[in-house]
């Protein structure tokens, strides 16, 4: 085992399509973490889902209750799952890390379990970069596994897969070095719906960018 290659999220997500819903789909923190941000966004507000998956519950949930959603994902099976689900929003396919925006573009960033396959120095990168793309008010939402992860290498979902990420503590600093302020921090445990993968400790957090002075 010690000498396979862990796969690229493309390749990973890529074979799991449909499977990746049908055993993580059903996560009630993160419908309560919906929940509580619409209402406190603009109307038609823009947001922006990095690693949007199938679409299904976050992209849908926005979309629905009139937001303007553009997600990414590197995985072109997911792209054409979600576009197919959400026909309201616009999905392209790319790395996170390849994205270009202005500051102050987006009125929410939603970030949900899509940086577990980066690097620590890439996920500090694009913590920074999120906070730059928001706009005075707006709100960056991130979800993880939250781990003293430097890199750990092993099997998830049939797969062979190397994993990164931090403590909760280390990773709300991390937040809150960008100038983000975390107003709503959930930690729960979530049981996924497949025996190919282990119940895991999942930390929510809603940060907003202070309104400019």
């Amino acid at each position: 085992m010690a000498d396979r290659i862990p796969e690229t999220a493309a390749q990973l997500y890529n074979a799991l399509g449909q499977a990746y819903e049908e055993a993580f789909g059903h996560q009630p923190a993160l419908g309560a973490t919906l929940e509580h941000l619409l209402p406190l966004l603009p109307s038609r507000a823009k947001i922006l889902d990095v690693g949007s998956g199938t679409g299904a519950l976050v992209a849908l949930t926005c979309a629905e209750a009139g937001h303007g959603v553009t997600g990414y994902d590197v995985s072109e099976t997911m792209i054409e799952l979600s576009r197919s689900r959400v026909p309201a929003a616009t999905f392209e396919l790319a790395d996170m890390r390849d994205l270009e925006f202005d500051e102050g573009t987006w009125d929410a960033i939603l970030v949900f379990f899509s940086m577990l396959q980066l690097p620590r120095t890439d996920q500090d990168a694009m913590i920074s970069r999120f906070a730059r793309w928001l706009a005075p008010g707006g709100y960056f939402v991130l979800a993880t596994v939250p781990r003293d992860n430097p890199g750990r290498v092993g099997e998830w979902m049939g797969h062979w897969v190397q994993t990164f990420s931090y403590s909760t503590p280390v990773l709300r600093q991390r937040i809150e070095d960008t100038g983000l302020q975390v107003v709503r921090e959930m930690p729960v445990e979530f049981t996924p719906a497949s025996d190919q993968a282990h119940p895991e400790p999942q930390i929510y957090f809603t940060a907003r960018k202070p309104l400019a002075s």
